[in-house]
């Protein structure tokens, strides 16, 4: 078998069989196959797409490149979800704890923020003592204790994704959507869960900037878990606007902690109430209106906040500012942001305020760069909202006079306001499931 003959193949548009994915997967992570190669095979891919069996033969070869996580010690069913990023984020310190507390295990490897999203990882370790890296049998271990845990990625999971995305990011062939859903999926393959909730973001914020593109890739990660063997399920969120009211690390787990007090801002507790039902639901916990009783309930009796004391504290985290978070570190300076005219809040790019966030310190500008977990913004004004010139829409919060010049003015292009309403937006957009795609905004 020649890498040249599976090249010319889909670049002709053909379908491509099992084994030719195979050796091309693993040809590439043994180094016999060489980038220049693999590069045109990517932009083969971009141009003419596979189907849902190649996609999902790709993503196998991805997800067995590397260690595949063996969850057997880990009593009961394991769910899983993922993100496709975006800005305020906090979702799974509220979804976890909350699922948890309805008997469900969550066993989470998450990621760390890079460019304008925030990453899980980076929001835990805003809570002084507390990890993210431990052992497989750590791992277990607190699973089966509390009912959950949150760690950062370790081992070698799916390093030909790793490869993979390192040259897609240089050869344009990055917004593929087989390419992403194998990305994806491979690694949640690999992380060896019994289903999995994907919560697809579509907006200004989020990787997929079309409704229409947000669906497809659902529609093909649904189909990949679903040939593994796994209940998957994926909800479309809206990412147009920031979710929630804080932005960065710190600030955004006392939200979250406040959205297990029943406090949140509506917004994010409708949409952490979605996921955590679709999670119940794919763990067979009943329906999806019973599933949210359940977890509608978990947060009015308190068992949701208790599971996240319970996490921190096994994961050697200082639970005092989770119980009362205003013992959280405080950013030294801040800044209000003023309205520059008056009327109705019609737009927030939100990708801009989550680079606004980042040029504070929240987040990475590169991979080597050093967080500011007190560092961010509090949104005082939403879209919809109606505000008056001067008025403070925003706070920032940083520890270095000299940042705040960019991010203020970063956060006002991202602002747009005109004398007319907007029509709300709604926050999720459809279910997609291996039966197809519900659509709740038609």
């Amino acid at each position: 078998m020649r890498m040249y003959d599976i090249i010319a193949k889909k670049r002709n548009g053909e379908v491509l069989a099992e084994p030719e994915i195979r050796f091309m997967i693993d040809g590439y992570v043994k180094g016999e196959i060489p980038d220049y190669q693999m590069s045109a095979m990517l932009m083969s891919i971009y141009f003419k797409g596979m189907n849902d069996t190649e996609t999902a033969i790709l993503t196998d070869a991805v997800a067995h490149s590397g260690d595949m996580v063996d969850l057997s010690p880990i009593q009961g069913v394991k769910v899983d979800k993922h993100s496709t990023g975006g800005v305020g984020d906090k979702t799974t310190l509220v979804v976890a704890p909350i699922v948890a507390a309805c008997g469900v295990k969550v066993a989470k490897m998450s990621g760390r923020g890079l460019g304008h999203t925030g990453g899980t990882v980076d929001k835990m370790e805003s809570i002084p003592g507390m990890k993210t890296v431990l052992t497989e049998e750590e791992f277990f271990q607190v699973v089966n204790k509390t009912g959950l845990s949150v760690i950062g990625q370790s081992g070698n999971l799916a390093p030909a994704d790793k490869k993979l995305y390192a040259l897609r990011d240089v050869t344009a062939t990055v917004d593929s959507i087989p390419l992403i859903a194998a990305s994806i999926m491979s690694k949640k393959l690999a992380a060896g869960n019994d289903c999995i909730l994907l919560d697809v973001k579509t907006g200004s914020g989020a990787f997929m900037k079309t409704l229409e593109d947000s669906i497809t890739l659902a529609e093909k990660m649904v189909a990949i878990g679903e040939h593994a063997g796994k209940r998957t399920m994926a909800l479309i969120t809206n990412m147009d606007i920031p979710l929630g009211s804080m932005i960065g690390n710190s600030l955004e787990v006392m939200e979250a902690v406040e959205t297990l007090h029943g406090r949140g801002p509506e917004d994010l507790t409708e949409v952490c109430l979605n996921l955590a039902s679709g999670m119940l639901f794919l763990a067979g916990k009943g329906s999806l209106e019973e599933c949210r009783g359940l977890a509608e309930g978990a947060i009015a009796d308190g068992s949701a906040l208790q599971r996240l004391i319970a996490m921190v504290e096994a994961q050697g985290g200082d639970s005092s500012v989770i119980r009362d978070t205003s013992l959280f570190s405080k950013a030294p300076l801040q800044r209000e942001v003023k309205a520059l005219k008056s009327g109705y809040i019609t737009h927030m790019n939100t990708e801009q305020c989550g680079i606004a966030s980042s040029l504070l310190g929240a987040g990475r500008i590169t991979k080597e760069s050093v967080i500011d977990y007190t560092a961010g913004i509090a949104l005082k004004k939403k879209a919809g909202q109606k505000v008056e010139e001067g008025e403070t829409i925003a706070v920032l919060y940083t520890s270095v006079e000299e940042l705040f010049a960019a991010s203020e003015e970063e956060f006002l292009k991202a602002v747009t306001i005109s004398g007319k309403k907007p029509e709300e937006e709604p926050l999720i957009y459809a279910i997609v499931t291996k039966e197809g795609v519900k659509r709740l905004t038609e």
